[in-house]
């Protein structure tokens, strides 16, 4: 297997929850009501899986190994677009989560913008994806050695091991905050 292989295969469980998210939408439009606790356990998804688990691999590992490169401008040029959709992204989902705690402490205006941050981020993966997919994964594999992308998808699975004990120590961290 090489590096695109588990970036593809996280793209596919994306794309799943994504499917539910859009389902969800559909009953808050027709609703106007919003369950905080879907938009909480779509944000810690998007947050720790998208981003920081699969997005970090991209950043922290493909890009970074990509930048030691001499790349092609089209590349160098869809990696940047590729970081600045991350970066947006991140301030989606941020919005999206002032716009939940304001819900959740009785303003109801705020459903419009949870339906909108909601909506942008529903069409806003699987164009991302796609990109990814289709062109950059495959455009950029040229740049490696075997053993080049050997070494790289060594390192995302090293990379995947301590997800679970950053989340949790994080969840530990923001509980000891509360309580002291």
């Amino acid at each position: 297997m090489k590096p695109r292989g588990p970036l593809m295969i996280e793209h596919r469980l994306i794309e799943k929850m994504l499917t539910i998210a859009a389902e969800e939408l559909k009953r808050i439009k027709a609703n106007r009501k919003v369950n905080p606790v879907f938009i909480d356990t779509i944000v810690d998804f998007i947050r720790m899986y998208a981003d920081r688990t699969h997005h970090g691999k991209e950043e922290d590992i493909l890009f970074r190994e990509l930048e030691k490169k001499e790349l092609h401008d089209d590349d160098r040029r869809i990696m940047q677009e590729l970081v600045d959709e991350h970066i947006n992204a991140r301030e989606v989902v941020g919005e999206l989560v002032e716009a939940n705690s304001r819900y959740a402490d009785g303003d109801s205006k705020s459903i419009d913008v949870i339906v909108e941050r909601l909506s942008y981020l529903i069409d806003f993966y699987p164009e991302h994806i796609i990109k990814e997919d289709k062109t950059f994964f495959p455009d950029t594999e040229k740049y490696f050695s075997e053993i080049e992308l050997e070494n790289m998808l060594t390192e995302f699975w090293e990379f995947d091991k301590k997800m679970i004990h950053e989340k949790y120590n994080k969840l530990y961290e923001s509980l000891k905050q509360r309580y002291e």
